[in-house]
């Protein structure tokens, strides 16, 4: 049974790749500061602003690694680094989550998989660094799976949201910003599909449509029926429709597995959630 470890597995994609893939695979994760974690013996404390990866990758000996991490730059690009170079050895994969934040200098037209990455923000070059690394490596040994902004059930931008309108504190949004969205119950379905079938390379995991962010989230508080109304704070980043987006053209997954922003709303809502399709 393929041995699969999540770096990053108390996070929120962490935790839902988790319980998506450990019934089918011999699944580790690792946790940082969350104690609740250290009763799961299948989690291992790992912190990589100060820790080494490199016994915890020689007593699990995995497979695949999953890169879900999230945190300050500089402490990441040295965790991927011996990632890496456990790859190289061992002959593993790695799966690095990234962000539609690569393309974020792009502001005219929506990004694919082949498109040339660049960015303005300190995050978005962070994963670019990440990524060029990866792409270094050998055929079939990495894959990147580029993400837009992430809801669903539980996830912290639904939570932010909906606190925001309940204590009545400013919610931004942007409405020259024209985005595609994710939800983590999509998402982890397609990594799944992704490491059932050996893919490698660049995938887009985004809906396939696109929408303004201030129409997206106007759509979800209408359906989220609270009994608050928002208070909106618009937000103006530039005077024509900016696009940070990614949307897959190359490396199409099957049809079942691709989703529409209406589908994101419907899971943040509970209308679609495992076992109820």
């Amino acid at each position: 049974m393929k041995r699969i470890l999540i770096i990053g597995g108390s996070g929120f994609l962490g935790r839902a790749l988790y319980k998506e893939l450990h019934p089918y695979f011999n699944v580790y994760a690792t946790y940082c500061n969350q104690l609740g974690y250290g009763k799961n013996k299948r989690y291992f404390e790992y912190d990589f602003r100060k820790d080494s990866p490199t016994e915890l990758l020689k007593f699990i000996k995995p497979d695949l690694i999953i890169s879900a991490l999230r945190g300050e730059d500089a402490g990441q690009f040295v965790a991927h680094d011996m990632l890496i170079d456990y790859v190289v050895q061992q002959q593993a994969r790695l799966i690095f989550l990234s962000a539609a934040n690569v393309f974020d200098s792009f502001r005219h037209y929506p990004s694919y998989e082949h498109d040339k990455s660049f960015s303005e923000s300190a995050y978005g070059k962070g994963k670019i660094k990440i990524e060029n690394k990866l792409m270094r490596l050998p055929p079939f040994s990495w894959t990147i799976a580029r993400l837009p902004m992430v809801f669903g059930a539980g996830a912290p931008r639904l939570l932010a949201l909906k606190t925001a309108i309940e204590n009545q504190t400013p919610y931004e949004i942007f409405p020259n910003s024209v985005i595609n969205v994710a939800a983590a119950y999509f998402v982890t379905q397609q990594l799944h599909y992704i490491i059932n079938r050996n893919l490698w390379g660049i995938f887009h995991l985004g809906s396939d449509d696109l929408i303004h962010h201030d129409e997206f989230i106007a759509q979800l508080v209408d359906g989220l029926k609270l009994s608050k109304k928002p208070c909106y704070t618009h937000v103006y980043a530039s005077n024509i429709d900016r696009y940070i987006a990614v949307l897959p053209k190359y490396n199409l997954l099957p049809k079942h597995l691709r989703y529409t922003s209406e589908a994101v709303i419907q899971n943040c809502l509970g209308m679609i959630t495992p076992g109820k399709q």
